[in-house]
Protein backbone atom coordinates (compact mmCIF):
# COMPACT_ATOMS: atom_id res chain seq x y z
CA UNK A 1 0.00 0.00 0.00
CA UNK A 2 1.25 3.14 -0.88
CA UNK A 3 -0.88 5.19 2.06
CA UNK A 4 -3.63 6.29 -0.40
CA UNK A 5 -7.13 6.43 1.44
CA UNK A 6 -9.06 3.67 -1.06
CA UNK A 7 -12.05 4.50 0.72
CA UNK A 8 -14.68 5.70 -1.15
CA UNK A 9 -15.15 9.82 -0.95
CA UNK A 10 -17.38 12.33 -2.73
CA UNK A 11 -14.31 14.26 -3.93
CA UNK A 12 -12.73 11.32 -5.65
CA UNK A 13 -12.74 11.64 -9.63
CA UNK A 14 -9.82 13.69 -10.06
CA UNK A 15 -7.51 13.61 -13.40
CA UNK A 16 -9.60 15.71 -15.47
CA UNK A 17 -8.63 19.60 -17.11
CA UNK A 18 -10.53 22.42 -18.26
CA UNK A 19 -9.35 23.96 -21.40
CA UNK A 20 -11.09 27.64 -22.99
CA UNK A 21 -11.35 26.38 -26.63
CA UNK A 22 -11.03 29.79 -28.34
CA UNK A 23 -7.41 30.88 -26.70
CA UNK A 24 -6.25 27.43 -25.91
CA UNK A 25 -6.05 28.67 -22.23
CA UNK A 26 -6.11 26.47 -19.59
CA UNK A 27 -8.34 27.19 -16.59
CA UNK A 28 -7.65 23.89 -14.25
CA UNK A 29 -5.17 21.62 -14.74
CA UNK A 30 -6.57 19.11 -12.47
CA UNK A 31 -10.47 19.14 -11.28
CA UNK A 32 -11.96 17.48 -8.64
CA UNK A 33 -15.04 16.11 -9.72
CA UNK A 34 -17.53 15.11 -6.91
CA UNK A 35 -19.85 12.25 -7.60
CA UNK A 36 -22.29 12.57 -5.10
CA UNK A 37 -24.94 14.78 -4.10
CA UNK A 38 -23.32 15.57 -0.78
CA UNK A 39 -19.86 15.58 -2.18
CA UNK A 40 -21.43 19.09 -4.64
CA UNK A 41 -23.16 20.32 -1.87
CA UNK A 42 -19.93 20.68 0.21
CA UNK A 43 -17.96 21.33 -3.12
CA UNK A 44 -15.23 23.44 -0.99
CA UNK A 45 -16.26 24.57 2.02
CA UNK A 46 -14.39 24.46 5.08
CA UNK A 47 -11.39 24.45 2.95
CA UNK A 48 -8.55 27.14 3.62
CA UNK A 49 -8.07 27.93 -0.55
CA UNK A 50 -7.79 26.64 -3.77
CA UNK A 51 -4.63 26.09 -5.39
CA UNK A 52 -3.51 27.70 -8.63
CA UNK A 53 -4.50 25.24 -11.39
CA UNK A 54 -6.82 23.52 -9.81
CA UNK A 55 -10.37 23.37 -9.46
CA UNK A 56 -13.70 21.72 -9.08
CA UNK A 57 -16.55 20.50 -11.81
CA UNK A 58 -19.86 20.53 -10.06
CA UNK A 59 -21.93 18.21 -12.56
CA UNK A 60 -25.36 18.37 -12.68
CA UNK A 61 -25.23 21.73 -11.08
CA UNK A 62 -27.02 24.76 -11.64
CA UNK A 63 -26.46 26.87 -8.64
CA UNK A 64 -23.58 27.26 -5.85
CA UNK A 65 -23.77 28.92 -2.65
CA UNK A 66 -20.52 30.84 -0.98
CA UNK A 67 -21.54 29.83 2.79
CA UNK A 68 -18.79 28.69 4.61
CA UNK A 69 -16.21 29.42 2.20
CA UNK A 70 -13.23 30.83 3.31
CA UNK A 71 -11.95 32.15 -0.02
CA UNK A 72 -13.31 34.02 -3.05
CA UNK A 73 -13.70 31.57 -6.47
CA UNK A 74 -14.45 32.75 -9.99
CA UNK A 75 -17.15 30.19 -11.19
CA UNK A 76 -18.01 29.10 -14.33
CA UNK A 77 -21.56 28.42 -15.20
CA UNK A 78 -21.55 25.61 -18.35
CA UNK A 79 -24.91 24.33 -20.36
CA UNK A 80 -25.11 20.25 -21.50
CA UNK A 81 -22.13 20.96 -24.27
CA UNK A 82 -19.19 22.62 -22.10
CA UNK A 83 -20.23 26.32 -23.25
CA UNK A 84 -20.24 29.19 -20.82
CA UNK A 85 -23.47 30.22 -19.55
CA UNK A 86 -22.49 32.88 -17.13
CA UNK A 87 -19.33 33.88 -15.44
CA UNK A 88 -18.85 35.12 -12.02
CA UNK A 89 -15.07 36.63 -10.70
CA UNK A 90 -13.87 36.32 -7.41
CA UNK A 91 -17.04 35.50 -5.28
CA UNK A 92 -16.80 36.92 -2.14
CA UNK A 93 -16.28 34.43 0.74
CA UNK A 94 -19.46 34.08 2.37
CA UNK A 95 -21.38 35.85 -0.34
CA UNK A 96 -24.64 34.05 -0.08
CA UNK A 97 -26.22 32.58 -3.11
CA UNK A 98 -25.33 32.66 -6.51
CA UNK A 99 -28.70 32.98 -8.28
CA UNK A 100 -29.33 29.98 -10.30
CA UNK A 101 -28.29 29.86 -13.95
CA UNK A 102 -31.38 28.18 -15.97
CA UNK A 103 -30.20 26.43 -18.57
CA UNK A 104 -26.50 25.36 -16.60
CA UNK A 105 -25.52 22.33 -16.29
CA UNK A 106 -22.35 22.62 -14.48
CA UNK A 107 -19.87 24.96 -12.63
CA UNK A 108 -16.70 25.24 -13.05
CA UNK A 109 -15.19 26.15 -9.78
CA UNK A 110 -11.58 28.33 -10.39
CA UNK A 111 -9.12 30.21 -8.12
CA UNK A 112 -9.92 34.10 -7.65
CA UNK A 113 -8.76 36.10 -10.91
CA UNK A 114 -8.77 32.46 -12.98
CA UNK A 115 -11.02 34.23 -15.17
CA UNK A 116 -9.26 37.75 -15.02
CA UNK A 117 -6.82 37.41 -17.65
CA UNK A 118 -8.77 35.76 -20.52
CA UNK A 119 -12.29 37.43 -22.66
CA UNK A 120 -14.43 34.70 -21.53
CA UNK A 121 -18.07 35.23 -23.66
CA UNK A 122 -21.21 33.43 -23.17
CA UNK A 123 -21.39 31.12 -25.69
CA UNK A 124 -17.83 30.32 -25.51
CA UNK A 125 -16.36 26.44 -25.56
CA UNK A 126 -14.74 24.68 -22.45
CA UNK A 127 -13.06 21.55 -23.40
CA UNK A 128 -12.97 19.20 -20.69
CA UNK A 129 -10.23 16.70 -21.22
Amino acid sequence: MNGEDKRSSPHKGRGRRAVHERSGTVLAEELEMPRTMFGRGLGLMFRNQLSPGRGMWLIPCNGIHMLFMNFAIDAVFLDHGERVKKVYRKLPAWWGIVVLEWGAHSVLELPPGSTSEIDLRRGDQIIIQ
